[in-house]
């Protein structure tokens, strides 16, 4: 007998009927006190629309129906699918079969918009919250980055190694490329850290819930955002090294249009220095050096 049709005759709940993909990462949060911390800090109100990746058995997904007029919900396991749609079925929520990777955010955003009942629904805040699968929680993060015009903002629930790196200061032990993209779109704080024992399965790693507000400007002026990620990357290639090294071994492949060590000093950073020392603001004016022709 199908799993979603079990469901509907027991009172098991979903995450005791489906069993977990490992392939998929798949850790169910199941505690909820952590849900409901979440939902309290990403705080969603009525006007807003909430886009949830990665809903699992609906923890996060039965209390953010509750407080948001609109719910789209990105679910790559059908399996899930189908028991969600029974477990929680409220008007309010759509859920999407499909890979947050690669669905059509613009298309997805505009029909969320188009269920909103309020006036000047277009200014609407598009509100993203998600337990991320561990093992694909960078590239997720980097596509909201892409769309962070089209974001307010997002409440993520990551393994503890990645939150800590993207909210991490420069000295930081955990700071690092990810960490200036990051800050250098939004505003990036460390709510609080969850334990294992609050998934099923178990993970073995714990998690810490993030919140990221992006930016209506960032924090310092650049010209070309490709080129600044290119540099802040090469600059941390390799930890130990110095950022002139870094920056030395990318030189071949990388237009720079000064020579390092007068680049360097340009932008008033010591050669000698690592990367994990640099601020988002000389991160900036280095790039500035080292690929604008008019610096």
């Amino acid at each position: 007998m199908p799993k979603s049709l079990v469901y509907l005759r027991c009172k098991r709940s979903p995450e005791q009927l489906i069993k977990a993909k490992k392939s998929l990462g798949q850790n169910f949060l199941t505690d909820h006190r952590v849900a409901q911390r979440i939902v309290d800090a990403a705080n969603p109100l009525r006007t807003d629309i909430v886009i949830e990746i990665g809903p699992g058995t609906g923890a996060l997904t039965r209390l953010l129906v509750e407080r948001s007029s609109v719910v789209e919900a990105i679910e790559l396991d059908e399996r899930l699918a189908v028991v969600l749609r029974r477990a929680v079925p409220a008007t309010n929520l759509e859920i999407r079969v499909a890979d947050a990777l690669t669905i059509d955010w613009s298309d997805l955003i505009s029909s969320a918009r188009n269920k909103l009942e309020v006036p000047d629904r277009d200014k609407s805040r598009v509100r993203v919250i998600a337990n991320l699968p561990y093992y694909i929680s960078t590239p997720i993060l980097e596509k909201l980055l892409s769309l962070r015009r089209s974001v307010f903002d997002m409440t993520l629930m990551l393994q503890k190694e990645v939150a800590d790196r993207i909210t991490e200061g420069p000295g930081g032990k955990e700071y690092g490329a990810l960490s200036v993209i990051v800050q250098y779109q939004c505003v990036a704080s460390k709510l609080f850290d969850v334990g294992p024992s609050a998934f099923t399965p178990a993970p073995k790693v714990h998690s810490a819930v993030v919140h990221l507000t992006v930016r209506e400007q960032p924090p310092v002026e650049v010209r070309d955002e490709a080129q600044f990620f290119s540099v802040v990357r090469a600059a941390f290639a390799q930890r130990r090294k110095t950022i002139l090294n870094n920056l030395k071994a990318a030189a071949a492949v990388s237009k720079f249009v000064r020579p390092l060590e007068e680049a360097l000093e340009a932008a008033s950073v010591s050669p000698q220095r690592r990367a994990e020392t640099l601020t988002v603001g000389e991160f900036a004016l280095l790039t500035k050096a080292l690929c604008d022709q008019t610096a």
